[in-house]
């Protein structure tokens, strides 16, 4: 018999913890009953109830299983690397607080069978706030227009993936994994599934401005050379501007070295604007350094403060 992980990356999702065990089991047990199942929560070291209700679910199912962070280790890392913990025959990743349809589990599985190793769902359209997805929908349009690799517009990593794309992921030994870049640069022929994004079923989201900045310059970084194209493009063009407009005041003070003053507003207007775009682009250069700072340090990908249910051999209650 075939076994299928459910993975649920969860960080403070004490109202949504039980809901979403329930029903992943129901729908498993329900629609897919010729196969086995394992549910695997990674808990980000919440601060809430969420760890004790994982505790009890695990206590009374020994199909639900759990691994507990020491710390929080980022939206990327931690289920990237519960993604390498699973035992099935493939897996499939979603979020806990229902974003992530429930229903999308049989149609990933139904076009697993037929042979595709990745399935994904890709997001329509959505019940978040409208100018936060469209401020989504440009960045993705922007980043696939950007980057050498074809990116995949509105995928937030849920699907299903199979054992033998798993391994490819445990090869890479990447220590600042970016999922939705690595499915579109290195994955297998790939299923999408369109589908409408519910609204959260309950809890405040945890992306914020720098979470949502972290994300977009983690795909700038990995796959575009566009930043550091621009920075030299400019550059050569500013300094270009620069020289002849040096030139020209230099043959006009020789010219008319009495009436010409060269004034200084000229001068603090050009110093204050280079000055500017050499701050703007040193910083993006730093981005750059600080994401192959990360990979150099080979830092674990994920500290390990306990794991439930990973010791039964059986997948029985």
């Amino acid at each position: 018999m075939k076994k299928i992980s459910i993975l649920i990356p969860c960080y403070n999702e004490e109202e949504n913890i039980v809901p979403i065990s329930q029903a992943v089991i129901e729908t498993m047990e329900r629609d897919l009953p010729e196969y086995a199942f394992e549910l695997v929560f990674i808990d980000n070291d919440s601060t809430d109830n969420t760890r004790p209700l994982i505790r009890g679910l695990c206590g009374k199912d020994r199909r639900i299983k759990a691994i507990f962070n020491a710390r929080n280790f980022g939206q990327f890392n931690s289920p990237y690397y519960g993604m390498l913990q699973v035992t099935g025959d493939c897996v499939v990743e979603m979020v806990a607080d229902f974003q992530d349809p429930v229903d999308m589990i049989p149609k990933y599985v139904r076009e697993w069978e037929k042979g595709y190793k990745i399935v994904i769902g890709i997001k329509t359209s959505s019940r978040e706030n409208k100018v936060m997805y469209w401020l989504r929908s440009c960045y993705y349009k922007t980043i696939k227009k950007l980057s050498d690799v074809e990116q995949i517009e509105h995928f937030t990593g849920s699907g299903l993936y199979d054992r033998e794309f798993i391994e490819v992921l445990r090869k890479l030994d990447d220590p600042t994994p970016f999922l939705r870049g690595i499915v579109a640069e290195l994955g297998y022929k790939r299923k999408e599934i369109p589908y409408d994004q519910p609204k959260r079923r309950a809890g405040k989201t945890h992306n914020n401005f720098y979470r949502l900045y972290d994300a977009a310059m983690l795909s700038v970084t990995s796959y575009t050379k566009a930043g550091l194209r621009l920075a030299t493009f400019f550059g050569f063009f500013c300094s270009l501007v620069s020289m002849c407009i040096a030139l020209v005041y230099l043959i006009m003070k020789l010219i008319w070295w009495d009436r010409f003053p060269a004034g200084m507003a000229p001068m603090l207007i050009g110093m204050l604007f280079l000055g500017s775009v050499q701050i703007f682009f040193i910083g993006l250069l730093g981005e750059y350094i600080m994401s192959i700072n990360q990979r150099v340090m080979k830092r674990p990908l994920v500290i390990e403060e306990e794991r439930l249910n990973f010791d039964t051999e059986e997948d029985g209650k």
